[in-house]
């Protein structure tokens, strides 16, 4: 079966590869060339992580419908600190909360390799039984496929969530001006490295667990005691970096990143320098940047840091005027660097 990924040309045929699933400019590539070229309108061109429709209440007001569908394929299917199944329903939850949604309903498929222990699939639908029924999420439709051994790597699951986004919320990349701070709620690239470990294709031992966790109370408590927050995204996939960049392209302002005021575990900084990978651009499952005014940004700070979710968030940068469209960061040592999307992938099949 092939991976999503990267291209390559071949005989004037393209291919597609593993990199065109990382979350990079391969990937965007290959939705803006064609998927979006291809069904292109007003709700998806938002490009966001979850589509929002606009509806009409019955007693005269207003409310957004948002709608959100995504594919877990992680390797191996167990990890510290979660599971492709947790990883599933966080993940949905999380795509609905950024766009300021209230998570309400999820569906799920599954599409199961013959010969994957009965135990193994008990386990799994019991996590996500347990964070759906934590977050007060129903489960409410599926579908299961059975394919040949060999064909599935095991299990993979899609899910798509339903959610209702109440009047007068309106997150978006359009309402965010220069002298915006960028706030995130703790220590990044903790879950692509506890992936890569489980997998035990390397000789070291390591503590570091998956941030997976879903962050829909942290997000509406923020939205509903602030008025001053512009946007929300989650950084997965090309983690940090690919977020901002996917923020700020085409847009008439940049970013300007803090690098000593970016939280890190120190065994993160430790695990990415033996291997040679940037934690900015590695996967997160239990983290949001948020983009908030000015004057807003130390109340909201404070309000993140109240909650279990957000006790190390940090205000890592801000939106600044030029250079437009790209994200900079100044660091500790005074210089400033490009960060640029990322072109390859650094940790495949880590969500």
């Amino acid at each position: 079966m092939p991976r999503i990924l990267s291209m390559e040309i071949m005989e004037n045929r393209q291919k597609i590869l593993l990199a065109h699933g990382s979350g990079g400019r391969l990937m965007h590539s290959l939705i803006g060339q064609l998927f979006q070229k291809k069904f292109s309108n007003e709700i998806l061109d938002e490009l966001s992580d979850s589509a929002v429709i606009e509806l009409l209440a019955s007693k005269g007001g207003s409310c957004s419908l948002c709608f959100t569908t995504d594919s877990y394929v992680v390797r191996p299917l167990f990890f510290p600190g979660g599971d492709i199944g947790k990883l599933a329903i966080c993940g949905t939850i999380n795509d609905l909360a950024v766009v300021g949604a209230k998570p309400l309903y999820i569906s799920c498929g599954f599409i199961i390799e013959e010969g994957l222990d009965w135990e193994v699939l008990e386990r799994i639908t019991e996590s996500m039984a347990q964070v759906a029924d934590t977050e007060g999420v129903k489960i409410v439709t599926g579908d299961v496929k059975v394919v040949e051994h060999n064909s599935a790597d095991k299990l993979f699951i899609n899910t798509s969530g339903i959610g209702v986004r109440g009047e007068g919320v309106n997150l978006c990349k359009k309402a965010i001006l220069p002298g915006d701070k960028i706030i995130i709620n703790g220590t990044i690239g903790e879950h692509g490295l506890a992936v890569l470990a489980a997998r035990g294709q390397f000789d070291f031992q390591t503590e570091i667990t998956s941030d997976c966790a879903p962050l829909s109370d942290l997000i509406m408590r923020v939205i509903q005691n602030s008025k001053n927050i512009k946007f929300m995204r989650d950084p997965t996939r090309g983690g940090l970096a690919t977020v901002l960049n996917e923020m700020v392209s085409e847009m008439g302002f940049g970013a300007e990143l803090f690098e000593e005021h970016i939280p890190i575990k120190e065994e993160v900084k430790a695990l990415c320098e033996i291997l040679g990978f940037d934690p900015l651009y590695i996967a997160n499952e239990g983290k949001v940047v948020v983009v908030v005014s000015e004057e807003g940004a130390e109340p909201v700070l404070e309000l993140m840091r109240r909650h279990p979710l957000g006790k190390e968030s940090q205000i890592i940068g801000e939106i600044v005027e030029a250079p437009k469209g790209k994200v900079i960061m100044k660091t500790k040592i005074g210089g400033t660097r490009v960060i640029d999307m990322l072109v390859g992938d650094q940790l495949p099949r880590i969500c």
